[in-house]
């Protein structure tokens, strides 16, 4: 299977699922529709942090490696370090 190919398929299962959801949620109280709203905010907003994170990890794999024979020859470096 193609990189394409597994796109398609994952779109396509995505839509099958949003459309289940679309389909059952009418039939839940408006107290439990709003649970499901806030529940789906809080898992964007999780799924957000986590790219955000896995984006600053791989940043920081291409930087150089760092070795240090002491926990105050680190501290050092820490403190020496130019301002972001």
């Amino acid at each position: 299977m193609t990189p394409c190919n597994a796109s398609v398929i994952i779109n396509l299962m995505k839509n099958v699922a949003i459309s289940d959801i679309h389909d059952m949620l009418p039939k839940l109280p408006v107290r439990r529709i709003r649970e499901v709203r806030d529940y789906i905010s809080f898992l964007v907003e999780k799924e957000k942090k986590h790219r955000t994170f896995v984006k600053r990890v791989l940043e920081a794999e291409k930087e150089p490696t760092m070795v240090f024979e002491t926990v105050n020859e680190a501290m050092q470096a820490i403190l020496n370090a130019p301002e972001d």
